[in-house]
């Protein structure tokens, strides 16, 4: 299994307790600032990628001699940090990828990477994109299991595309029963699971499902 987690250069305040994913990650990947703070907390970075446009040239160095695979880009390019390190990832063959140090600082950055979710809705890795707060999933369509986490009480699915079709839900507070969701809509924010486990299906469309805490 390569289970691969990559970090971003968001806020840190916003990122949860790295540590407590060191045996569930085998791969890390830096991107930036993000290479940076996974060698401050002492967790290998394996690879670190991106320009380190935001970091200074003493902590480059040390991240040259710290990262297993160091890879420098100029600031002017085609892809973003985030865009190669989810290249490398797959590249490397991930069988899952965990998301962090995207959510929590500028708009435009967070409803980015977003969207850059669905570029990997072809993948058979499941992918999801992880903060203090919030823990963001990728969907298309299927049926699926949710187990009860009480870190995380709130349930949300959202569509990414325009429309998900005949989406179910079972066992949760307020279940759902073959309905369209548009972009739009509020039905499906802050549901929770009655049970320790919930199911959830739908026909068509991207959903995420966000799993959250106050």
């Amino acid at each position: 299994m390569k289970r691969i987690g990559i970090v971003a250069g968001g806020p840190l305040e916003a990122l949860p307790n790295m540590k407590s994913y060191l045996d569930s990650i085998d791969i890390w990947i830096g991107c930036d600032q993000g290479a940076k703070y996974l060698m401050d907390l002492g967790i290998p970075v394996d690879v670190a990628i991106g320009d380190f446009d935001s970091i200074n040239d003493e902590d480059k160095e040390a991240l040259k001699k710290y990262a297993t695979n160091f890879m420098d880009f100029p600031p002017e390019k085609d892809a973003t940090d985030v865009e190669m390190a989810i290249e490398k990832a797959i590249d490397l063959r991930a069988t899952s990828l965990s998301l962090f140090g995207l959510t929590g600082g500028r708009l435009d950055h967070e409803l980015s990477a977003i969207f850059l979710m669905e570029t990997l809705k072809d993948y058979s890795f499941p992918v999801t994109m992880i903060d203090r707060k919030n823990k963001i999933s990728l969907y298309t369509s299927g049926d699926y299991v949710l187990a009860k986490d009480a870190a995380y009480t709130y349930i949300s699915f959202l569509s990414l595309t325009e429309r998900v079709r005949g989406l179910s839900l079972t066992n949760f507070r307020y279940p759902l029963e073959k309905t369209d969701i548009k972009r739009s809509s509020s039905l499906t924010l802050s549901n929770e699971l009655s049970y320790r486990e919930g199911y959830f299906s739908f026909d068509e469309g991207i959903l995420l499902v966000i799993r959250s805490r106050d």
